[in-house]
């Protein structure tokens, strides 16, 4: 694994130069404990990361704020945090927020920790997802919201004729300089994000700009694009990167990696929240936080 992100990392970031003392936060998928080695980021692209990125001088820690549980019991039910904790690797839980305004005038209360690092290295996992078709690169940046924002912002902007889509691509402006590292190596496919079938997919992929990344992947996996929402509200909103002919290729070209068996939902679910499980699911993080307290 450490030699793949090494190459993926070095082609990425050429000038490791000004990594020395920056100040690096790593932001993987970590939904849940549960299911957690199919459902979250694999581990250990985690910590070869994070071990990259150390060599470099860079300071380096690791947050999510997780739709069950902390960060910290995801990690370690992942096996990821012993790892980190012997190369000083501290886990930032993100519930504390900074209130930004969108362009939108739509306002967002996003972690602290993304919003002041130097560098934001986003390591989203490869999956199907039962209301956006694929969480890629740009779906997991929707994670740099703090605590109850995330489930909240599915009630309120999720329902019909609502700009979920929209708001969560108005999110990449407002977040720090970064890359992206995907892990492709045992994707989920079918359903998802938590409970859907594994698929061996054996990639590892990453770009500078999360909306190119999430482009070059939908051709990879044979899903046309006008499908995804998210590449849509891209299109929509004018940014770069929506077009394969815009996009450069240094190390291997999606159509070299290409699969066709790579399982999506036929139709996509409701981005809003029934009522009882958001309140289920809204006592359920609350009781699972308080455990971890004790």
């Amino acid at each position: 694994m450490e030699p793949a992100v090494d190459g993926l990392l070095t082609a990425l970031l050429s000038d490791s130069q000004a990594l020395r003392t920056a100040k690096v936060l790593l932001k993987p998928n970590l939904i849940t404990a549960r299911n957690g080695l199919l459902a979250c980021t694999d581990s250990r692209i985690i910590v070869a990361v994070a071990r990259w990125f150390l060599a470099h001088g860079a300071r380096v820690a690791v947050g999510d704020s997780p739709s069950f549980g902390s960060a910290q019991a995801v990690l370690a039910a992942i096996g990821a945090l012993p790892a980190l904790q012997r190369l000083g690797v501290p886990v930032q839980e993100f519930r504390h927020r900074k209130e930004i305004v969108l362009a939108s005038g739509q306002k967002a209360g996003l972690a602290t920790a993304a919003l002041e690092c130097d560098l934001l290295v986003n390591l989203p996992k490869v999956k199907a997802h039962s209301q956006m078709l694929v969480t890629l690169a740009v779906k997991n940046l929707f994670g740099c919201l703090a605590g109850f924002q995330k489930p909240w912002w599915h009630m309120a902007h999720g329902g019909s004729g609502g700009r979920f889509a929209d708001l969560l691509i108005e999110l990449l402006a407002a977040l720090p300089a970064g890359c992206t590292v995907v892990d492709g190596v045992t994707a989920m496919h079918r359903t998802g994000p938590m409970h859907g079938a594994p698929h061996a997919l054996g990639i590892l992929a990453g770009g500078i700009d999360p909306v190119a990344v999430d482009t070059a992947l939908l051709a990879l996996l044979g899903i046309e694009p006008h499908r995804c929402p998210l590449w849509h509200a891209a299109r929509r909103a004018g940014l770069h990167g929506t077009a394969m002919e815009e996009l450069a290729f240094p190390l291997m070209h999606p159509a070299d990696l290409a699969v066709r068996d790579f399982a999506v939902p036929g139709t996509l679910g409701p981005i809003r929240f029934n009522l009882f499980r958001f309140i289920k699911n809204s006592i359920k993080r609350v009781l699972l936080r308080a455990d971890e307290t004790r």
